[in-house]
């Protein structure tokens, strides 16, 4: 299991997330009242997956011994309130030599990295005050 902090004050909308041993900061956009000094919670979401996505495709590409030189991910994330969904574009750049059959595999495993897992099946959120 995986357990976060976060904790906003007296600054608008600065948040500080901590985890055991790192910490980073969330905050909004200008146009959305913050200063910008982190990444949004969107951004966050979608950089999860983006990183992970990079994380699994290099694991797997090692034990394979694959000629993976390096992965770059974009992930762009959008709420669409009128049909209440999300809409997520991962476009993935995979460099090296490697063949049609070890990209099309690659492409499979992106799929199956954890955060992709997560966030394709249902979630159930559980909220109480303590």
């Amino acid at each position: 299991m995986i357990s976060i902090q976060a904790q906003i004050r007296q600054e608008h909308y600065k948040t500080s997330i901590r985890s055991e041993l790192n910490t980073l900061v969330a905050d909004e956009p200008v146009s959305h009242g913050g200063e910008e000094k982190g990444f949004s919670p969107s951004g966050l979401l979608a950089s999860s997956l983006g990183a992970c996505t990079c994380i699994t495709l290099r694991m797997y590409a090692d034990r394979k011994q694959w000629p993976l030189d390096g992965v770059d991910v974009e992930v762009s994330l959008e709420w669409s309130a009128e049909k209440q969904q999300t809409n997520i574009n991962r476009n993935i750049t995979l460099m090296g030599a490697l063949s049609d059959d070890q990209r099309e595999r690659l492409l499979q495993i992106a799929n199956q990295c954890p955060v992709h897992k997560m966030l394709s099946h249902p979630i159930h959120i559980q909220s109480q005050f303590l």
